[in-house]
């Protein structure tokens, strides 16, 4: 009966871990796609303009 009680605990990691692939797969999409892209578009963008401008004055330091 040791190799059931081996068994369990990564057959129940996997169960679970399926089911959590499953969730992800299932939530992708749908009528939130477009403001979620929308969200992490202009959180990108807002990183992008900070590295940039941290850059410029960087550069306007050394001259």
């Amino acid at each position: 009966m040791d190799y059931v009680s081996a068994l369990v605990p990564p057959v129940v990691m996997a169960v679970f871990f399926t089911g959590l692939i499953v969730t992800i797969v299932k939530t992708q999409g749908g009528a939130n796609k477009a403001k979620e892209d929308a969200v992490v578009d202009a959180a990108l963008a807002r990183a992008e303009n900070t590295r940039q401008a941290s850059g410029d004055r960087d550069r306007k330091a050394d001259a």
